[in-house]
C-alpha cells in the first residue's frame, strides 16, 4: 500500500509536470498555476480538518502570514525571495501554534474552535489594513524583478514547476503523516479526543503539531500568491475567499485523503471559470457572486450524497461494481 501510494504521487507529479507542454496559452498556465496555490492551502487544511477533525474557517489567518512575510520581508528588509519564504512559512507555522495553543488550551473543539479560527483571520485582517507598516489599505507592491534568483520568471511554466515541487513535497509529507505514529494518534483524536486521551495520546501536544504544519503549508501558498502576483492588500491575503477555498477543495475533492484537495482544487476552480463563463454569456455580462451560489449548491450536494468527496463517491461506486 505505501509502495503503491508513493508511486501514484509520482505518476501524479510526472503528469502535472508534463500538463504546460502540451499548452501555450498564458489563460491555460495561469489557471494550472493557481490550482497548485489552492491544492496546498487546501491540504494545509486537510492536514487539520481532514486527519484532526478540527474544522477551521480561518485558515486566511495562516494564508495571509505567508503572504504578507514574504511581500514584506523583501519589500521592507531586502531579504532574496528564496531565503524570505522559509521563513514566512514559519511564520505561518507560529501563527498557527499561538491561535492553537489559545484554542486547545481551552478545550475548544467543533464549531467553537471554527469560529475562534474566523475570528483570528478577521482580527488579522483589520490590523493589516490599517498598520502603515503592512501598506494599510493600499497594500504592499513587490517590485517587478524578472530574474529567477528573485524568484520571478519570465517563462511562467518556470513558476507553475516550483509550485508543483512544493504541492509533490505536501503529498509527500501528507502519506508520511498518514503512516506516521503521529498521524494515527491524530486520526484518532479525531475519531474520539476522550478515548485517545484515554489510551495515553497528549492531544494538546499531537494537535499543536497538527496545526503548526497546516499553518506552515498554507503559508507556502500564500508565499507562492505574493511571487506571482507581486500586490497584496489586507482582503486579498486575509479575506474570507481563500478560507473558503481552502476548506471547500478537500470537501469536494475527499477531506482526510492524500489526493482529494488536489483533485477539489481543479474541480472547484473549474467550475468557477465554467460558471463565470456561463452567466456572463447567458445574461450578458459577468455576475459576481455567482459562482459562490454554485459552490454553495455543491457543498450542499456533497453534503448530502458524497460526504467522503469525489474520491469517498468513486471508491463507494467501484466497491458496487465489483
Amino acid at each position: 500500500m505505501k509502495d503503491k501510494t508513493l508511486l501514484l504521487i509520482a505518476i501524479v507529479t510526472l503528469a502535472l509536470a508534463l500538463l504546460p507542454l502540451g499548452f501555450e496559452s498564458n489563460v491555460v498556465l495561469n489557471f494550472i498555476a493557481f490550482a497548485m496555490i489552492i491544492t496546498l492551502a487546501a491540504q494545509g487544511w486537510n492536514v487539520l480538518g481532514g486527519f484532526g477533525g478540527q474544522f477551521s474557517f480561518g485558515h486566511a489567518a495562516f494564508f495571509g502570514t505567508g503572504a504578507y512575510g514574504m511581500a514584506l520581508l523583501q519589500v521592507r528588509f531586502g531579504v532574496n525571495a528564496w531565503l524570505a519564504m522559509p521563513i514566512a512559512i514559519a511564520l505561518g507555522a507560529a501563527v498557527g501554534y499561538a491561535i492553537g495553543f489559545l484554542s486547545f488550551r481551552a478545550r475548544l473543539r467543533g464549531s467553537y474552535f471554527a469560529l475562534v479560527t474566523l475570528a483570528f483571520a478577521e482580527v488579522f485582517r483589520i490590523s493589516a489594513n490599517a498598520w502603515s507598516f503592512t501598506g494599510g489599505a493600499a497594500g504592499v507592491l513587490v517590485p517587478l524583478k524578472l530574474d529567477p534568483w528573485n524568484m520571478q520568471f519570465a517563462d511562467k511554466r518556470l513558476g507553475y514547476w516550483l509550485a508543483l515541487a512544493l504541492v509533490a513535497l505536501v503529498l509527500l509529507i501528507t502519506h508520511r503523516l498518514r503512516e506516521s505514529r503521529f498521524g494515527a494518534q491524530l486520526i484518532a483524536i479525531r475519531e474520539n479526543e476522550d478515548a485517545a486521551r484515554a489510551l495515553g495520546a497528549d492531544a494538546l501536544a499531537v494537535k499543536l503539531k497538527a496545526i503548526a504544519l497546516s499553518g506552515g503549508i498554507t503559508a507556502a501558498a500564500g508565499s507562492l500568491y505574493t511571487q506571482k502576483f507581486l500586490y497584496l492588500d489586507a482582503t486579498l491575503a486575509y479575506g474570507p475567499w481563500i478560507s473558503v477555498e481552502a476548506l471547500l477543495a478537500p470537501i469536494i475533492g475527499g477531506i482526510g485523503t492524500i489526493f482529494g484537495p488536489l483533485l477539489g482544487a481543479f474541480l472547484l476552480l473549474g467550475l468557477g471559470e465554467v460558471t463565470k463563463t456561463f452567466f456572463a454569456n447567458l445574461l450578458g455580462g459577468a455576475r459576481p457572486g455567482a459562482d459562490l451560489v454554485v459552490f454553495g449548491v455543491l457543498l450542499i450536494l456533497c453534503v448530502a450524497f458524497a460526504p467522503r468527496g469525489v474520491l469517498g463517491l468513486l471508491a463507494r461506486l467501484r466497491g458496487r461494481g465489483a
